[in-house]
């Protein structure tokens, strides 16, 4: 697994997904080395926090003597530049059948996709492949249906990326056997968009609860957002409506660089909490006691993990109608769905008032995560696909050999 961030050293869902599925592949017997940048972490304002050692998955974290030098060499350059020597040197030492690319922005560019020659697969947990900024979210004000690359990426404050107007990427794109989209929608934005590799739908997963826990009673009726609290997740678009809305809470889950604006707009409102950073255990107790998940984002989730977490405690969903949010409402019919926050007061008070409803979304949520979204489901498709890869690679080396 290549990837910029990787457990403590994470700020969002894609660090906890490569974590889940690197442990999901070792407790199969499957040999598991992790590279990421523990630098690139730290130089957006990541905290230190202690590291759970591990010799399967075994973990290398990449730190410089000049750390911003090194990213900034990487971001500018699109290669590996200064990590190059310990991360080739990794790569030596075993010899790798597969190499899993996540986010590797600043761990080593797209450079880093010519490197090994096992089989290559990447997933896109955001849009860095077709978007300078990642997000698809334009001007920082709206979801990007119409490119302007180079003044968006001067309004974002980043330095642009020469190497992005160049054929660099589309050839190191070449070197992926596989492209494993979360998501249709993730899928057909990629397709639209140019990118020339074999793109497969493969759904992220879950872990399922041990036990099927009761729900308390006694706490005050709440609804709940977990996310990373930056402007694209839209927890801002909730404040005024439960300035209105009196017949609930809203309690929010996470932290980030937007909380302290989301805690001013909040001012005067009791019933609006932020409960900062939460651990599994907690959240798992959140999800379970909530009258529904509230996902707000008015960005292109590639995914949805929040909602499948949700759909694990029988949770009911309230989801903007955008992106990959919208598919996977749609698919498990365990949640409803808006498209302006007109709508809300309505769903809200539908979703509270009526129990029987409740536990029917709920129920039907975590019927579609046992059917579509299981951690068996993704390993079996996901280890699959590399059988087919390596026959293909046999066959395609036999078809050239000369004689």
């Amino acid at each position: 697994m290549l990837t910029t961030f990787y457990p403590p050293s994470h700020f969002g869902g894609d660090g906890v997904f490569i974590e889940r599925l690197s442990e999901a592949l070792a407790r199969q017997g499957h040999i598991i080395d992790v590279i990421h940048n523990v630098d690139a972490y730290h130089f957006l304002g990541g905290r230190a926090l202690a590291a759970r050692e591990s010799n399967n998955p075994r973990i290398h974290r990449l730190r410089s003597k000049h750390p911003f030098l090194s990213l900034l060499v990487t971001h500018q350059s699109g290669r590996p530049g200064l990590y190059a020597t310990p991360i080739k040197r990794i790569l030596q030492q075993r010899n790798f059948d597969v190499l899993h690319f996540h986010n590797i922005s600043l761990l080593g560019g797209p450079g880093l996709l010519n490197y090994g020659r096992a089989i290559k697969l990447y997933t896109p947990h955001e849009y860095w492949l077709i978007c300078p900024t990642h997000l698809l979210w334009k001007f920082d004000r709206e979801p990007c249906t119409r490119k302007s690359c180079m003044a968006c990426t001067l309004r974002s404050g980043r330095p642009p990326q020469l190497w992005r107007y160049s054929s660099f990427l589309s050839r190191t794109i070449e070197n992926l056997d596989a492209i494993l989209c979360p998501s249709r929608f993730v899928l057909d934005r990629h397709r639209q968009d140019g990118v020339q590799a074999r793109l497969v739908h493969l759904p992220h997963f879950v872990p399922l609860p041990l036990d099927k826990a009761e729900r308390d009673r006694n706490v005050v009726p709440y609804f709940l957002v977990v996310a990373r609290l930056e402007k694209i997740k839209g927890v801002q678009t909730l404040l005024s409506v439960f300035r209105r809305y009196d017949q609930a809470e809203l309690w929010v889950a996470g932290t980030g660089n937007y909380k302290r604006e989301l805690q001013r707009l909040a001012a005067g409102n009791p019933r609006v909490k932020f409960l900062g950073f939460q651990a599994e255990e907690e959240l798992r107790k959140l999800y379970r006691n909530a009258l529904a998940l509230i996902v707000p984002s008015l960005c292109y989730e590639t995914f949805g993990m929040v909602i499948l977490e949700a759909f694990a405690q029988q949770t009911p969903v309230i989801a903007r109608r955008i992106g990959a949010l919208t598919e996977i409402i749609e698919k498990s019919h365990g949640g409803v769905l808006y498209s302006h926050e007109a709508e809300l007061p309505s769903l809200l008070n539908k979703m509270q008032a009526d129990s029987a409803r409740r536990e029917c979304l709920g129920q039907r949520g975590r019927d579609a995560l046992l059917t579509h979204w299981t951690e068996k489901q993704y390993l079996a498709r996901y280890l699959a696909l590399i059988e087919s890869l390596k026959e293909r690679k046999i066959d395609g080396s036999r078809s050239n050999r000369r004689f």
